[in-house]
């Protein structure tokens, strides 16, 4: 059996990061991933982050038992899952936080911060949470589906950051220093190189790390960004693939087919696609979700300008046409056979079937793809038996394909 070693380690930071939430060493600011998180370090805040515990909700299967409990609240059921889960296990006062990694419960957040860069639901989410606990909250709306980003969207973020300081200081204690938000930035920008360089690994030939496993080993640039320890991770992961593809050694050896995976994971059923994947032969080797992580344009020598930048030209905040060329590169890049949709229903924002991308993106490249529904977290969405028929039958049209051009 072939397996990640470094996975050990993994399992050490995160839990080291959890329990530090109920340290009291530090103040807790709560952010949306995609957020603002080297600014809040800079200010000696422990970051913490509600996607990653809605993720962690939805990989336990346990979603289903609190999403109810934010219904009875006025929370429809059809918004983003992550926001009913998160909200309905705050309400149960039940949450996997305390059964992992014995927390007490939801951290107490001294500060809420937010960036709609990913859609708005974050706002009306962390705005329960900022009257739940009578904290002060501040929020960042960039302009979003562009084509491009030019200095004009740039400078308007940025000015929504710096008007996040007195907030900061005042809640923090701190003083803005320049000089130590430069040096978060340094932190993340190597660790989401690094991140970068390992999800590049998988354009080899015998892949050494599969979208499933990217799921798991994003978390530390996730909820550490801007952390030694992040760094250091993946300075280690990437060896140990490195190593492994001198070595010939991957996830699936004799993989037939490549297959690139676009929205969410249904986090409930990740072993199910992963076995289903394998036992047709066939290597998910890329995602628009776990590159969502990757800021190449980070720079501590202008920290302001480059982390507005890099959070407003992440995928989900683009046109059409921008996400249909960055897919386009990286089919070529890691070879794609074939791309697979997943039509989130509680995610509307992370799901690009809706409009007429897969037609026009395989009249552009010749990728075939193919739309599957369900959710992040909510499983009423999702039909297991209608989706491995569906990509069981969408793979061998691939190898037919693939045989009928090579025979």
């Amino acid at each position: 059996m072939y397996k990640i070693q470094s996975t050990d380690t993994l399992k050490e930071i995160m839990g080291s990061y959890f329990r530090s939430l109920e340290s009291g060493k530090k103040k807790i600011a709560w952010c949306t991933s995609v957020g603002p998180a080297e600014l809040l370090r800079s200010f000696g805040f422990e970051v913490y982050f509600p996607e990653n515990h809605g993720a962690l909700l939805g990989a336990t299967r346990s979603a289903m038992d609190y999403i109810p409990e934010a219904v009875k609240c006025g929370y429809s059921g059809h918004v983003c899952s992550y926001t009913t889960a998160d909200i309905g296990s705050y309400l149960k006062k039940e949450t996997p936080l305390i059964t992992h990694y014995g927390l007490s419960g939801h951290p107490k957040p001294d500060l809420i911060a937010y960036n709609t860069n990913q859609c708005r639901e974050v706002q009306d989410w962390f705005q329960f949470f900022a009257t739940e606990f009578s904290c002060p909250i501040v929020g960042i709306q960039p302009p979003r589906h562009l084509d491009e980003v030019t200095d004009d969207e740039v400078a308007l973020v940025v000015k929504q950051f710096q008007q996040m300081i007195p907030v900061c200081e005042k809640v923090s204690g701190q003083k803005f220093d320049l000089d130590s938000f430069k040096e978060v930035v340094k932190l993340s920008k190597e660790a989401t190189l690094l991140w970068q360089k390992v999800l590049k690994t998988s354009t080899q030939k015998i892949a050494p790390i599969s979208f499933f496993d990217g799921t798991i080993h994003m978390g530390p640039i996730v909820v550490l960004r801007g952390t030694q320890l992040a760094k250091d991770y993946y300075t280690q992961l990437l060896k140990e693939l490195e190593t492994n593809i001198i070595e010939q050694k991957g996830f699936l050896p004799e993989a037939k087919i490549r297959i690139f995976w676009e929205g969410m994971p249904i986090w409930g059923k990740l072993r199910m696609f992963s076995d289903l994947f394998s036992l047709n032969n066939t290597a998910v080797v890329a995602s628009t979700y776990c590159s969502s992580w990757v800021f190449d344009k980070f720079d501590e020598n202008d920290p302001w300008n480059s982390t507005a930048r890099a959070y407003t030209e992440i995928f989900i905040n683009r046109s059409e046409k921008a996400k249909m060329q960055m897919l386009s590169d990286w089919f070529k890049e890691f070879s794609i056979d074939g791309i697979i949709y997943h039509d989130s229903k509680t995610c509307f924002n992370n799901s690009n079937a809706k409009f007429g991308m897969p037609q026009r993106l395989k009249e552009i490249t010749g990728v075939p793809s193919l739309v599957i529904e369900g959710d992040l977290c909510d499983l009423r969405f999702f039909s297991e038996g209608q989706s491995i028929t569906k990509i069981e039958t969408f793979l061998e049209q691939i190898e037919e394909n693939k045989y009928s051009v090579n025979g």
